[in-house]
Order: structure tokens, then sequence, then C-alpha cells
């Protein structure tokens, strides 16, 4: 449980599998609280093991293509320019054209390509989608992001 307490501090996210003999409860409890997969307790079942090693890779997996999509979207957030940011930020509030127009001083027509170059280099579907998009870039902890 120190080891998983100094990974964690390092922010590596790998999936851990407790095996112990002098388990109880509270230790239990703070194990899976700090991410553990699963607490074994010996003896235990050969199957048992397995199946926790096959959750550990089932998460692994599921993990590592969270991250990235998370990194995809941070690479094309990070490909708009200003002012396709700014319209960017200005959409996802719920702001219309016009009023995005007023606020950056520009013409509807502009504001209207900007707008299509976004949902273009974002590969948003929809509005809905280049929402959640933006949720997920503000709440991520890279530097070259500031909401």
């Amino acid at each position: 449980m120190e080891l998983q307490a100094k990974l964690a501090k390092m922010r590596l996210t790998i999936p851990i599998i407790i095996m112990t003999a002098h388990g109880d409860i509270p230790m239990v409890r703070n194990a899976l609280k700090a991410g553990a997969i699963e607490f074994l307790t010996k003896p235990f079942q050969d199957e048992e093991l397995l199946a926790a090693i096959d959750e550990a890779f089932a998460f692994d997996r599921a993990q590592r293509s969270a991250r990235s999509r998370e990194q995809s979207i941070l690479d094309r957030v990070k490909s708009l320019s200003e002012r396709e940011r700014q319209v960017l930020e200005l959409v996802t509030t719920g702001l219309l054209n016009k009023q995005i127009a007023d606020h950056l001083n520009l013409s509807l027509v502009t504001v209207k390509l900007y707008r299509r170059q976004v949902m273009d280099k974002m590969q948003a579907e929809s509005l809905a989608d280049l929402v959640k998009m933006w949720e997920k870039v503000k709440s991520s902890d890279d530097p070259g992001i500031s909401a």
C-alpha cells in the first residue's frame, strides 16, 4: 500500500492488485478508495487472481483509450487560431452569432465563418458535441489551455 501511495503522488495510474495475508476492513477500504482494482486475502484461488488480472488489463485499456481521446481533443484545440479559440469559448457559453460578433467587433458573416472552422477543426458534429469537448479541455491539467 506504500507503493500505491507513492505511485499516486507521482500521478501514475497503473492498475494495482493488493494481496495480503493480514488485511482488515479499513485496509481494504483505504486500498480501494486509493484506486486498487482488487484486494485479495491469502489464501486465494488462482481463478480469483486471474480474474483480477483480467480486470486490471481491461481497466488499463479503458484508461489509455480515454487519455488518447482527451489528448486528441487537446491537440485539436491547440490547432485553433487565437480568433477561432475566442469564438469557441463564446459559442460554448451559449452566445448567439450576433452576440459573438458584437463582443469581438466582427461581422456576422465572419463569426459564422470562424464558427464553421472551429466545428471542422474540432471534428464536432453538433454544438452539444463541441461543448462536451470544451468542458473536457477546461478540466484538463494542460498548461497550454487556459479556459
